[in-house]
């Protein structure tokens, strides 16, 4: 009898967090053997010291592949996937056509083959967004394969899970001794004798005889840098790669004046212009190497604030009526704290977790002063 799942008997390594579903993704093209392989390999493999039994089994492939994975593994016979679990007493896994799912073009038809740049490109935001959609539970966990199909699936399949996975998470690629791997007839070793041709007029082989394992790949994982739309929405495959990247780099704060706009980390971020012109206010001290700035006393307005505050904001607006009014006396404690608070806000709802390099925070010093914390030199400033 197989012990109990990977994510029942590990739970000391993921201090005692239950994991209510357990899953097994698979790529394959023509190749359906990898998924039974690897099932063997997690959840039957006497070498297995913690075994993995996933709850289902979600299998990526082309048209073609669905329809081999489906003739040679969930059929009656052969039926080699429901062969394996009454071989080695393994519980009820769910794989059924609900679980394979087809590739398909921009037209929604089912591609047979990747073979183009386009088909790649499909393909990618394809694994991607099952990859999300699997990692999107909090109590799942996630077991990955990527020992089939093209060189290019198993590629977005290692790199999407870097993308989105999680700390339980897991990912491998399963390894067949020669001369079995060649074999279209093998798909596990089998407990009990059955030969084979080790390839068609080739040598006989007992699959009873073979040896499957499973090399575990260490990944980084980068899901804590993904905004919240990759991650709760549809992903996009380069998309999501690129807001990877923007994250792995220095911070660069760009503000462009007119018209207005301003990326922070390569991510746009939207302002109000009399929030823009407080951020420009600080991005311009900073760039010049200027200390940060105390707050105005909370008995009389500073008029060189107000002036200063209003000098970017007519660069960003133009003059304004109500804006001067308000600030031509200068600029009030309260006003100070609002205008900070403000950017602030709207920068971490914006950038999340990377939201640091970004905010006008204090910096020492008696009175306490605030600024931004960007060098000179990762500060851009476009006047038009």
């Amino acid at each position: 009898m197989a012990t109990a799942g990977w994510h029942e008997v590990n739970l000391a390594a993921m201090q005692h967090r239950p994991f209510k579903r357990a899953i097994l993704l698979c790529v394959s093209g023509l190749s359906p053997q990898i998924v039974t392989e690897t099932l063997y390999a997690l959840a039957a493999a006497p070498a297995r010291r913690l075994r993995f039994v996933p709850d289902e089994v979600h299998l990526i492939t082309t048209q073609e592949g669905a329809e081999r994975a489906r003739l040679s593994l969930l059929s009656d016979r052969p039926g080699w996937f429901h062969r394996l679990r009454a071989d080695y007493q393994l519980p009820a896994i769910r794989f059924d056509d609900s679980t394979i799912h087809v590739l398909h073009d921009a037209e929604g038809r089912p591609l047979d083959d990747i073979r183009n740049e386009a088909d790649n490109l499909l393909a990618a935001d394809q694994i991607a967004e099952r990859v999300r959609q699997l990692t999107a539970d909090p109590s799942s966990v996630l077991h990955v394969s990527l020992a089939g199909g093209r060189k290019t699936m198993g590629y977005y399949l290692g790199y999407a899970l870097s993308l989105w996975g999680r700390e339980q998470d897991r990912l491998s690629h399963v390894l067949v001794d020669a001369p079995y791997e060649s074999s279209w007839a093998f798909f596990y070793p089998t407990p009990y004798e059955n030969v084979v041709e080790s390839r068609p007029g080739g040598a006989l082989v007992d699959c009873r005889e073979a040896r499957v394992t499973l090399a575990e790949i260490p990944f980084v994982r980068l899901r804590h840098g993904l905004p919240q739309d990759l991650l709760q929405g549809h992903a996009q495959f380069a998309q999501a790669v690129q807001a990877a990247q923007a994250n792995l780099g220095p911070p660069l704060l760009r503000i462009g004046i007119d018209p207005l706009w301003i990326s922070a980390g390569g991510k746009p971020l939207t302002l109000t212009p009399a929030d823009a012109a407080f951020l420009l206010w600080f991005a311009r001290r900073a760039a010049a190497g200027d200390s940060g700035l105390s707050r105005p006393s909370q008995a009389l307005p500073d008029a060189d604030y107000g002036q200063a505050y209003l000098t970017e904001y007519d660069r960003i607006k133009g003059r304004n009526a109500p804006v001067d009014k308000r600030y031509r006396q200068g600029m009030s404690q309260a006003d100070f704290d609002e205008r900070k608070s403000r950017v602030n806000k709207a920068v971490r709802a914006a950038l999340g977790m990377q939201a640091a390099p970004y905010l006008i925070v204090g910096q020492g010093g008696r009175p306490q002063r605030f600024g931004l914390k960007l060098a000179a030199n990762a500060i851009r400033i476009e006047e038009s």
